[in-house]
């Protein structure tokens, strides 16, 4: 059915566009657009109306690794260091403590419910043991939830940064399955190489690629984009070349350059949102693909049973473990406890021990994808009705607007500064990325020599250039000029 470019172009265009089409009634109704796109791919399948036989973990798992890296690396240029600063310890507590207390809870109950072996049941745990930063993001965002007690940064920053431990966890567990005369004292060298390379790969890469990006001259506003999504990967593969985990190294590589200024740096951004959610949309939509219902009914049992228990027992108590060393409200621990968001994540996990052939893959990936759609379906269509219940809901939030919008929709709230680089200011040649401005104002022309410039991140400054400074309020030109003064006097 799909032998020739033609007809895959055609059934793949119709499907994005189905799925972008339920993601806008989902989001009018309250279903997580996630879900549908599950079940529109479920429905083109070979079991469905489309028809379309495909069965391949390993083209899934290729897809998957790809799409994360979009999902994590979008998530990571949106995570304000500002904001996670305060809550970083706790944030990482339960990225790290939290995920390996989930895997272990998770695993010795499926060892006892099932048939499967200990160490099954703790490559089970750890599949599922980590948060789904598409599911935390998509759902948080669309449903445009606000928190109060700085919940929001901790639940984004622990489903960003989660998914390398449950990830050394899996591998660590599938190599004591498939070789099971190996300790358990085996794995930590692996864990440790992992986690110390990969952090350390992802700083290094956001450093280089924040100084290449400002340093490199592409002459096209188009190219920048593409260079951010060339780094990304350079950071992915290098990192798993050398032995360390990549996805951490992905993560920490966006966070490091989305809390610097770089050139285009709000194009690179509107870029990597689109992408982010069309990678959703293709990863949940393969996946659908992949599954077959007739699969799934016969761990519907087993498979609720477990779901539950991660939800009421397994998710709360390793919330709860890992924030023993910190001071937080009983509401705010029931609250992240909820949203546990299982996701593709782990399906696209799940598949490892597909394509490892150990004896028990199937109903290990039977069960992991019962559990995300589960999480998705009872979590995801209940947070902003326990944010209200626990109190814990503020003032709906806005979506994030560049000043300059502001400044067109309503011209009489800007206000307008000029600034006329003089010789005592040592800038001439520095680039307007270096002046490192504040969000709330931005440099909306240059007078040069009788001539006006619309200027970007690489424009270079000249003696006697005049600045034209906007911002929305007054609170905004004096931080420019603290930044004018602070950055340019010797």
């Amino acid at each position: 059915m799909l032998s020739n470019p033609e007809t895959f172009l055609l059934i793949s265009s119709i499907l994005l566009l189905i799925s972008v089409l339920a993601g806008r009634t989902s989001h009018k109704y309250g279903v997580p657009t996630l879900l549908l796109f599950i079940a529109i791919g479920m429905l083109a399948g070979s079991e469905g109306i489309g028809g379309i036989f495909f069965d391949s973990p390993n083209i899934t798992q290729f897809i998957g690794v790809i799409s994360l890296n979009f999902i994590l690396f979008s998530g990571g240029l949106d995570t304000n260091w500002t904001a996670i600063k305060p809550i970083l310890r706790k944030g990482i507590t339960m990225s790290t403590i939290g995920v390996f207390l989930t895997a272990t809870i998770v695993g010795v109950f499926v060892w006892q419910v099932t048939n499967l072996t200990l160490l099954e049941g703790l490559l089970l745990g750890s599949i599922v043991s980590s948060t789904d930063a598409a599911a935390v993001f998509s759902i948080l965002r669309s449903k445009n939830i606000s928190l109060k007690n700085n919940l929001r940064p901790i639940l984004e920053l622990e489903s960003g940064s989660n998914d390398p431990m449950a990830y050394v966890l899996m591998l660590s567990f599938l190599g004591l399955v498939v070789n099971q005369d190996q300790g358990f004292l085996s794995v930590l060298p692996l864990f440790l190489k992992q986690m110390l390379i990969g952090a350390a790969s992802g700083f290094a890469m956001g450093y280089m690629s924040k100084w290449l990006i400002n340093s490199i001259k592409l002459g096209f506003e188009g190219l920048y984009p593409v260079l951010v999504i060339t780094l990304m990967l350079l950071s992915y593969s290098l990192t798993q070349v050398l032995g360390g985990n990549g996805f951490l190294a992905v993560y920490l590589t966006a966070v490091y350059i989305g809390n610097q200024h770089f050139i285009h740096k709000k194009t690179v951004l509107k870029v990597f949102d689109g992408l982010a959610w069309l990678m959703q949309i293709v990863l949940f939509l393969t996946l659908g693909l992949l599954v077959f219902p007739s699969d799934i009914l016969p761990v519907i049992g087993i498979g609720l049973v477990i779901s539950l228990f991660l939800i009421l027992v397994a998710r709360p108590a390793s919330v709860f473990i890992s924030m023993l060393p910190f001071k937080m409200g009983l509401s705010d621990k029931v609250f992240i406890s909820w949203v546990g968001l299982r996701g593709a994540i782990p399906i696209v996990f799940a598949t490892y021990p597909l394509l490892a052939g150990i004896e028990n893959a199937g109903l290990i990936f039977n069960i992991v994808f019962f559990i995300s759609v589960t999480s998705v379906l009872i979590q995801g269509t209940t947070l902003s009705i326990l944010a209200k219940w626990l109190k814990l809901d503020g003032a709906p939030t806005e979506s994030k607007k560049h000043p300059l919008d502001e400044f067109m929709e309503e011209p009489k709230n800007a206000l307008l500064e000029e600034i006329t680089v003089e010789e005592k200011h040592h800038v001439a040649g520095k680039k307007l990325v270096e002046l490192h401005f504040p969000s709330t104002a931005i440099i909306a022309m240059i007078k040069r020599n009788d001539q006006y410039l619309t200027p970007n991140g690489s424009t270079r400054l000249e003696i006697d250039d005049k600045l034209f400074i906007l911002s929305s309020n007054k609170e905004g030109i004096d931080e420019v000029m603290k930044c004018f003064n602070e950055n340019f006097k010797q």
